[in-house]
Order: structure tokens, then C-alpha cells, then sequence
């Protein structure tokens, strides 16, 4: 079954949702979308030195991503502002990954795949980085579940009961990291923001609770996942857009749902 590309891709995007559904709620609610965006802007750096060292890509781009967390984090710590922080580190990543790349011997790359993804062209060995990944994030976030909710909620408070706040915010930064470097073939460096941020807000416009939306942003990424795997067959689309326009789609029509809810009966 695993030799039909297809089916591989499927499985890619199912695996990665469930990681992108319960860390994208929490960067919903800790309005981390910018964070995600550098990251995964900086690992274009991390695939250049992956080659230039003939080391595996998600490998190089796990060592970058990590690095830019515990740079933002020691720049956040140091008082400078985390907006400033983030663009002169994504910008200069990014640029000097592009250029780095340029210099990689006889390699010749195909620089779309990374930035918009090549979800088709998934493999075996993809796959388990993938969901190895994928189910170490969701099995910490699990783990940690009430002291990052705790933190994310009322900081003061944690710290009122025996929680480090920075502490389980950077359990969540090194797990973005994580996420980035896994599902840069998926989804690639430039859309990997959107697969966090979408499935998650379009959850928040139903969901009652915080767990329930967690799930309900799983649910989202597997229906966006498959449905725009679907409508790349059928109209022969770029597979990684396709997917986000379908999550897209899909907040749309919660946004109807829930403005229809809101609306006061006569």
C-alpha cells in the first residue's frame, strides 16, 4: 500500500496535523504566528548547511530551528523587543540559506520543494520522521497539558502554583522548532505558518473549550489535508497550496457557522 505516492501523502498530511492541531492552538492563543513564520523561514538555512555537509535535510533543518528559538529566547530575556528579534533573524536566515545553497557542489535544488513543499514526492523514510515527530509533539503537549495551558492562560497564576511560565514557553518554542524541521518536505518552508495557524483559528470560532479545540484543529487539518490532496488530483494543482486553500475554505465556513450562531433571533 505504501508504494502508492498517494497514499504516502495522505499519510504525511494526517501525521503532521497532528502535531500542527494541538501546538497551532497554542500559538493561536499566544499569538506566536509571526515565531512560526521565522522559523520555518530560517530552515531554508538548515537545508543549505544539510547539504554543504551531505547531512539529512530534516536533520539540518531541525539543528537551524532549534537554534532560532534559543536565539529569540536569549534575545526576549535580554529585553529587546521579539517582533525586531524575529525579522533580523529570519531575514538574514533565509538570505543567507538561499545564498549558501547557491554554493552546495554539484547539487542541484529544487528550491520550490522547500518553500512550498513536495508533499507527493513523500517517502517511507519521511514518513517516520514525519509521524515520529508528529506523535513525540502531541505525547509532550499531552504530558504538559495543564501547565501549558496554565502558563498560556495566567502566567501569574502558574507561577502562583509552583509552574515556570518561560519554562513551558519554551517547551512550545522547541516544539515548533520540531515541527518546522519535520514537515518542511510536506508543506515547505512558506506554508508551514499557514498549516498551524488555520486548522487552529478555524477551531476556535466553534469550539467551547480548550481541549475541544485541539481536536476540532486535528479534525480540520486531516479534512484539509485529504480534501486539497483531492482537489490537486482532480485539477492538477500544486499539492502544498491546495491544502492550505482547503483549510482556508474550511475556516471560512466555520466563520459563517459561527456569525450565524451569534445572530440574535427575532
Amino acid at each position: 500500500m505504501l508504494d502508492d505516492f498517494l497514499v504516502r501523502a495522505a499519510l504525511a498530511g494526517v501525521g503532521l496535523s497532528i502535531a500542527t492541531g494541538p501546538l497551532g492552538s497554542f500559538v493561536v492563543w499566544r499569538r506566536l504566528a509571526y515565531f512560526g513564520d521565522a522559523t520555518a523561514h530560517a530552515a531554508i538555512l538548515g537545508v543549505a548547511l544539510a547539504l554543504l555537509m551531505s547531512l539529512p535535510i530534516w536533520l539540518g533543518t531541525l539543528v537551524v530551528a532549534l537554534a532560532m528559538a534559543l536565539a529569540v529566547s536569549w534575545m526576549a530575556s535580554r529585553g529587546q523587543s521579539s517582533d525586531t528579534g524575529l525579522g533580523v533573524l529570519s531575514y538574514s536566515a533565509l538570505s543567507a540559506g538561499l545564498v549558501a545553497i547557491s554554493f552546495a557542489p554539484g547539487v542541484r535544488v529544487d528550491l520550490a520543494a522547500f518553500l512550498f513543499g513536495d508533499i507527493l514526492a513523500v517517502t517511507r523514510a519521511d514518513l517516520a520522521v514525519v509521524w515520529a515527530g508528529a506523535l513525540s509533539i502531541a505525547g509532550l503537549i499531552w504530558w504538559r497539558w495543564s501547565r501549558l495551558l496554565l502558563s498560556t492562560l495566567s502566567p501569574d497564576l502558574a507561577a502562583a502554583s509552583g509552574i515556570n511560565p518561560a519554562r513551558e514557553g519554551m517547551v512550545l518554542t522547541l516544539s515548533l522548532a520540531v515541527v518546522v524541521a519535520v514537515s518542511l518536505k510536506v508543506v515547505g518552508a512558506l506554508l508551514i505558518g499557514a498549516m498551524l495557524i488555520i486548522p487552529a483559528a478555524a477551531a476556535r470560532q466553534v469550539a467551547m473549550t480548550p481541549f475541544a479545540m485541539v481536536v476540532l484543529a486535528v479534525v480540520i487539518g486531516w479534512c484539509a489535508s485529504l480534501s486539497g490532496l483531492l482537489g490537486s488530483l482532480w485539477y492538477d494543482t500544486p499539492a502544498g497550496p491546495s491544502i492550505i486553500v482547503a483549510a482556508g475554505l474550511i475556516y471560512l465556513a466555520l466563520t459563517i457557522v459561527a456569525a450565524a450562531r451569534r445572530r440574535p433571533v427575532d
